[in-house]
């Protein structure tokens, strides 16, 4: 029997954080993020967990704690937001070398500068290709789900990599949304103990971690982590598979929402799915053929899946809610085309950077996108791939 609740999705990732018990977290305060090691501490206080609570001076600490936690035996987890990311920048590429399953609670917050607290997805995607699964969060449930998940992933023997669960930051992370709790026993059965092969306190069997690795031996373990992330793509439908027995809630790389006929399709991440699916429902009563797809899985990227979801489409969006500042669209558009490329799927399909530094991006807005696909239908003109949406010219 679920327990049915009211929480923000910080309460949520707090929530699932105490369920879990971890050995180790540690964290720094960052806004919006900064609610979920709070809340987790008065689970300390209260004794409710007997996790290790480590009350770190900067977000790199974080990191570093989380790592040498897990690199002497222990389930760790921290949580952080933008700059605090980025100022774990050199540790993030460690852990995910030293191939060490920590869990962190990513609030999806703009990168400075200039300083802004809102939401968009360039501090994930500054480190999409750090060598950490990503999984991304369309509401308070997915991420409470997401972060049950998370430690099967990572630590299953043909993974050992860390792994993220992003949110959108104030938009979901500190909305109050409906929510099915499962029982703590459950969790803690579902999630299971921790049992690293190797660790540094297994006094049978000394060994280093982190040593100087140069050019006899650093390019195959980074083939190493590049197969563990493809090993990741299994495992993720298997443990979904097990989560959906226990829960009943169904989860795959991606959601295909009203895909069966759908001519004008919009790819995109996290809370947004929710607007367009309004949008799409809209449409649709208008007898408009709309879709959408939205990515739950990231990192390891599922171009072949996402090809085939797309191969009927007639013209396709892909929203991003960060520039490259490449000058040819941003990261999830790429991952998209290359997916379709290399699977021979020629769909006409632009790309709109929105959303930067928290801008309110209404059904409306999405309504313009799909008007722009029906265009690119009805002409076989794309024009200029590379948009921006919601945006003021010349500010």
């Amino acid at each position: 029997m679920s327990i049915r609740e009211r929480l923000s999705g910080n309460e949520a990732a707090a929530t699932a954080m105490k369920q879990i018990n971890p050995d180790v977290v540690a964290a720094f305060p960052i806004t919006p993020s900064t609610e979920i090691p709070q809340y987790f501490s008065t689970f300390v206080s209260n004794g409710q967990v007997d996790t290790e609570f480590v009350a770190v001076e900067s977000e790199h600490s974080a990191m570093s704690a989380c790592i040498g936690a897990e690199a002497a035996g222990s389930r760790a987890m921290t949580a952080t937001s933008a700059n605090g990311l980025s100022l774990m920048w050199e540790m993030i590429y460690i852990a995910s070398s030293l191939r060490l399953p920590i869990v962190m609670s990513l609030v999806n917050r703009a990168v400075s500068g200039p300083l802004n607290i809102h939401n968009d997805h360039s501090d994930a995607m500054g480190v999409r290709d750090a060598g950490w699964v990503m999984l991304f969060s369309e509401n308070n449930q997915e991420a409470y789900d997401n972060l049950v998940m998370a430690h099967r992933i990572a630590e299953h023997k043909d993974v050992l990599l860390p792994l993220m669960v992003c949110q959108d930051g104030f938009i979901t992370s500190h909305s109050i949304e409906n929510i099915e709790l499962i029982e703590d026993e459950k969790v803690k059965e579902f999630v299971g103990k921790y049992k690293p092969e190797h660790y540094l306190l297994n006094d049978k069997e000394p060994i280093a971690i982190g040593p100087l690795d140069l050019q006899a031996y650093l390019f195959e373990h980074k083939k190493q982590q590049a197969d563990a992330m493809r090993n990741a793509k299994k495992v993720i439908l298997d443990v979904a598979k097990d989560f959906e027995k226990m829960t009943g809630r169904k989860y795959s790389f991606f959601e295909e929402y009203k895909m069966e006929d759908a001519e004008a399709v919009i790819v995109c991440m996290n809370s947004t799915a929710g607007t367009a699916k309004a949008k799409v429902d809209e449409l649709r009563a208008n007898g408009v053929k709309a879709g959408l797809i939205k990515v739950r899985v990231f990192r390891p990227f599922p171009a072949e899946e996402i090809a085939e979801a797309l191969k009927n489409a007639k013209a396709i969006a892909v929203l991003d809610k960060a520039d490259s500042l490449n000058a040819c669209g941003g990261a999830l558009f790429e991952d998209v085309v290359s997916a379709m490329y290399t699977s021979n799927i020629h769909v006409p399909t632009v790309n709109y950077v929105y959303g930067i530094g928290g801008r309110d991006t209404t059904t409306d807005d999405i309504g313009t996108v799909y008007e722009d696909l029906q265009e690119v239908i009805k002409t076989g003109n794309i024009g200029n791939p590379y948009r921006y949406l919601g945006v003021r010219e010349g500010k």
